[in-house]
């Protein structure tokens, strides 16, 4: 069927989310029945109000530096579309002779697509809409895993390794590190900044996940106890961490998305008041924000590559005449790392979140097991660079 192709990027951006921006459009090149390869300028808004670029006209050498570049080239965009928009979208279709369209993004952006499909499919209007993958939380159904987590867990076990060097080396001025990670109901990032441990006492030492709920005396005491073992302590702590009866820790800032989600944090001040109120001992605190997932001299090569595959992929499967589907990751069973890359049912996968497995975290519920070690690493890429501990012999002292 020849037409034209449509692409957006929605939501929060990646280190390697033009990977799969890069992916569809140098693959669509490759295919007569594609006509224009038009890109939305913040996503489906930019739609709605008709901001389209020619992504044709971009060169080669633009093209190839997109997968380095982070963030959504394209722009993005937080926004629910109403039914009113959506009988709208496909008139705009039919405008441009929309008839591929791709939307690179997660959860919210999966059920866009799916809609789309749905509404196109309704009113006999012939088109293929097929769904990206895109999400440094990793909590999309179905897939093994999803292209811009592994940058991001990169990124965070990279950061929590180096201050655990400064914190230790800072001795008493500040033994008590906490650093807020991202991941509203979803623990896999802040999980992932274990991927850096080399032995059991490295840091991070104590690692908070929403998945498991947790009693602020466990944590103070949990922090106590490593200090007073080690001399300092570095937690990880998710924003959206709980106590046992699904109660956030922190306040939070209030502010609620277009789709209803409620901003998370004040996680790391809440611990660290309840430091302060038992033990005079001094902690600090770190929130890398959004440098989790837009830190691109990070990136993870197995990320970028994947990320990468999966928009050449959603191409092949429009030109197979598949439409309502996301491309998935799947994992071959056995030791090793290997992939395939298939194909999911969009209502499978819609406003579906996939959470950190109870297998994934420890008995004590502050820390990860060696499965999701065993699952994860290879996710980062190549090894970390190895760093150095002084045996710090000590010098006789003068008689």
């Amino acid at each position: 069927m020849k037409g034209n192709l449509l692409i957006g990027q929605s939501g929060g951006p990646t280190a390697v989310i033009n990977n799969s921006l890069a992916g569809i459009i140098q693959e669509a090149m490759d295919h007569e029945a594609i006509g224009g390869i038009y890109g939305m300028v913040h996503a489906i808004k930019g739609l709605l109000d008709q901001e389209l670029v020619d992504l044709r006209q971009e060169s080669p050498r633009t093209l190839e530096l997109l997968r380095a570049t982070p963030a959504s080239a394209l722009g993005t965009v937080r926004y629910k579309v109403t039914d009113a928009d959506y009988e709208r979208i496909l008139d705009l279709f039919i405008k441009y002779d929309i008839r591929y369209f791709f939307y690179i993004g997660g959860n919210d952006s999966m059920d866009t697509t799916h809609k789309v499909a749905k509404l196109a499919a309704s009113r006999g209007y012939e088109m293929h809409a097929i769904g990206v993958p895109k999400t440094v939380d990793n909590d999309l159904a179905v897939t093994d895993h999803c292209p811009g987590f592994g940058s991001a867990a990169r990124f965070v076990a990279t950061a929590i390794r180096d201050t655990g060097f400064d914190t230790w080396a800072m001795g008493e001025s500040s033994p008590i590190k906490l650093m807020e990670i991202m991941g509203r109901n979803a623990g896999w990032l802040t999980a992932a900044t274990a991927l850096a441990k080399d032995e059991p006492d490295d840091p991070p030492h104590l690692i908070y996940m929403p998945e498991r709920g947790i009693t602020m005396d466990q944590v103070v005491s949990d922090v106590l106890k490593v200090y007073d073992r080690l001399g300092y302590c570095v937690v990880a702590c998710s924003e959206g961490m709980q106590d046992p009866d699904g109660h956030p820790i922190g306040e939070g800032s209030g502010d609620v998305d277009a789709f209803g989600h409620v901003a998370k944090g004040g996680v790391v001040e809440a611990v660290e008041a309840a430091i302060r109120k038992t033990s005079d001992v001094k902690t600090r605190h770190d929130k890398p924000g959004y440098l989790q997932r837009s830190f691109a001299a990070l990136q993870s090569s197995v990320d970028r590559e994947e990320a990468y595959q999966v928009g050449r992929r959603a191409v092949r499967a429009a030109m197979e005449g598949r439409t309502d589907v996301m491309v998935t990751i799947d994992r071959a069973d056995g030791p090793g790392y290997e992939i395939s890359y298939g194909l999911a049912p969009l209502d499978k996968i819609a406003n579906v979140e996939h959470v950190l497995p109870e297998t994934y975290i420890n008995a004590e519920g502050n820390g990860v097991t060696d499965a999701f070690i065993t699952y994860a690493r290879p996710l980062i890429g190549e090894p970390l660079p190895p760093y150095a501990r002084l045996a710090m012999h000590p010098v006789p002292k003068r008689a």
